[in-house]
């Protein structure tokens, strides 16, 4: 006898159990590729309906009114209420849909913004590099100024991101214009490496720790 007599089973045990590896093969691509994981489309409802088509599209505000350590720190900061005040002590002053800014204003409790763009603590992240290099909001966020609700327009995974970094020119524009919504490259002829303004050579890592510190 070449084989133990167990051996007669695993041909009905391979048949019997092909359907349910391919289920999970199936089911794993499905999930693990697809947007309900990579969270494109993701847009929580907010506590406060705020439009940054409104005010990022139809009243041109500069994201980094609102978001003003973008340039200097890792994180965009959530702008603090007495932001909002600025405006609207004299700009509809009564809508209901204010109501929770005003009385965040009165007692200075935060409003409780739910996140939208999340990373996963292990991955290292700052926006000021980015926006340093010349990196658009709109690479990374997409046409924020055209959402009424915002919602992740990226997967934001890590192979998205290495795609950039091997090939980082298309997303790279003019300091002065990386809050420009409507800034094109191509219809400006706009070459990174004839930029006077850019001061050293883009070279992001693109190895393990350059992200995962």
């Amino acid at each position: 006898m070449i084989f133990p007599r167990w051996t007669n089973h695993v041909p009905v045990a391979l048949v019997l159990g092909a359907p349910f590896a391919l289920v999970g093969v199936v089911a794993f691509i499905w999930y693990y590729f697809s947007p309900q994981y990579t969270q494109v489309g993701y847009a929580p409802p907010q506590p406060v309906p705020f439009s940054h088509k409104l005010h990022a599209g139809d009243l041109g505000m500069d994201c980094v009114y609102c978001h003003t350590t973008v340039e200097d720190a890792a994180f965009a900061a959530v702008p603090p209420t007495a932001t909002c005040m600025n405006c609207h002590a004299q700009v509809a002053t009564d809508s209901p849909q204010l109501a929770l800014v005003r009385r965040a204003y009165e007692t200075g409790e935060p409003i409780p913004w739910v996140r939208v763009h999340m990373l996963p603590d292990y991955a290292n992240f700052d926006h000021s590099v980015h926006v340093a290099a010349g990196v658009g909001c709109a690479s990374c966020h997409g046409r924020i100024d055209q959402m009424e609700v915002v919602y992740q327009a990226e997967s934001l995974s890590m192979g998205w991101c290495l795609d950039c970094h091997r090939n980082p020119e298309p997303h790279l524009r003019p300091r002065s214009e990386v809050t420009n919504m409507d800034w094109d490259a191509q219809a400006a002829g706009y070459d990174p490496a004839a930029d006077p303004h850019r001061m050293r050579d883009l070279n992001p890592p693109q190895h393990c720790s350059g992200c995962h510190q």
